[in-house]
């Protein structure tokens, strides 16, 4: 029965699809706290956009031997070679004529955000003769993977809604919701790093479990949280309504998953639960809405 499942799930968490999903459900989020329906155009795009960067990144950094890789899922990255690159055309071909449907600063800020990911996954920088990515910048890696899907997922569809709708959030109340989705993002990535503090230490990348450590890097992540939460009752506009409770139900629920996780929960913990928080966002935003 496990393997019945196991070769589905395989497919969706590590061809990239699952995460996709995530990105595309946190535009929903935006959409749904905002009060406007959803551009098909924008979810599609931030879908397809995902599985490229992600898809891309992974297959450009093929380790020696994946085969014999201590992590399942670089082993079966590589093992369906095909499959992801045809996933990686695929989005290629999906985001183009996607691009064109945008209006002018949604495509500004796309132009800014693929730089900073092609920044990330390519070493295009030299000092001393060695080439490093915007990643192997002491610190830097945790803060450009919440910039981008903070930026992403929540100003890509307000540039999209200012041109269609008539929008009444001042930049205060924006920036609010960008850094409390920043927040959320970084909290949540922060224990894959810690599953991989071991491999980054042997790649010389300084994220913040390398920095200061396991402990002080899962302190971090719960400091954020609580800050979000802060945030999230002391601007709650609405006052305590459902989607006060929906999201700080998500937010609890994110801080005991990370509170749970360890380096040696297998790669379904991650990859699964913990990725799985971008869409549970939305889902508990529906279902507070429904029951209260």
């Amino acid at each position: 029965m496990i393997k019945y499942f196991q070769k589905p799930l395989d497919f969706l968490l590590f061809s990239n699809v699952f995460i996709s999903l995530g990105a595309l459900a946190q535009g929903l989020v935006t959409y749904h706290l905002l009060g406007f329906a959803a551009s098909w155009v924008v979810l599609v795009f931030l879908f397809f956009s995902t599985l490229l960067t992600y898809n891309f990144s992974i297959l450009i950094q093929q380790p020696k031997n994946p085969e014999f890789s201590k992590y399942h899922r670089v082993r079966w990255i590589f093992k369906n070679y095909k499959l992801n690159f045809s996933f990686t055309a695929i989005a290629v071909l999906a985001i183009i004529p996607l691009f064109f449907l945008l209006n002018f600063k949604s495509q500004i800020l796309i132009f800014f955000l693929g730089l900073l990911s092609l920044g990330y996954a390519i070493p295009l920088f030299k000092s001393k003769n060695r080439k490093f990515g915007l990643r192997n910048i002491p610190g830097l890696k945790l803060f450009l993977i919440a910039l981008v899907w903070a930026f992403s997922s929540v100003l890509m569809p307000y540039f999209q809604m200012q041109e269609t709708q008539n929008l009444n959030i001042s930049v205060f109340n924006l920036s609010i919701l960008i850094f409390k989705r920043f927040l959320f993002i970084a909290a949540i990535t922060i224990p894959f790093d810690v599953r991989d503090i071991f491999q980054d230490k042997v790649f010389d990348l300084k994220t913040i479990p390398t920095i200061f450590g396991e402990k002080k890097a899962y302190l971090f992540c719960q400091m954020m949280l609580i800050v979000y939460l802060i945030l999230l009752f002391v601007f709650r506009n609405k006052g305590f309504d459902p989607d006060f409770f929906g999201l700080a139900f998500t937010i609890i629920l994110s801080g005991w998953l990370i509170f749970k996780s360890k380096w040696e929960k297998n790669e379904y913990y991650y990859f699964f639960y913990l990725d799985g928080t971008l869409i549970l966002q939305y889902m508990m935003l529906l279902f507070f809405n429904f029951i209260i």
